[in-house]
């Protein structure tokens, strides 16, 4: 009898990013990337609700604190570079608003989602 291995970090992750694309899709953004890499960083999502343009970056913890202080200074750094990069790749979206979100998943909890988390 074989038994299921338990999920890797990567997998987490993985499911980590589909949940919260879930949760941004329920509430009417439309979901442009997933994990869209750069020479400069990774966007975990990128999605669009009317003009907004949002770069999205998710972190899954056991609490919502620990969520919180993974998104310092360096990563935020990575993800603003990452999206002036996007935006050069797809110039359609120059006149949106942009703005940077996090999405915080804890066990047992719906997504903890921060609009502008950061400038």
């Amino acid at each position: 009898m074989t038994t299921a291995k338990p999920p890797t970090g990567y997998k987490k992750g993985l499911l980590a990013e589909w949940r919260a694309a879930a949760y941004l899709r329920l509430r009417g953004y439309k979901i442009l990337a997933k994990r869209y890499k750069t020479k400069g960083g990774e966007i975990d999502l990128v999605a669009l609700r009317g003009n907004v343009l949002v770069f999205a970056e998710v972190k899954q913890r056991a609490d919502y604190a620990t969520g919180a202080e993974a998104i310092h200074a360096r990563n935020q750094a990575r993800v603003r570079h990452a999206a002036e990069l996007y935006l050069q790749a797809y110039p359609q979206y120059a006149d949106c608003d942009m703005r940077f979100d996090a999405l915080i998943i804890t066990p047992g909890r719906l997504v903890t989602h921060l609009e502008a988390a950061w400038m």
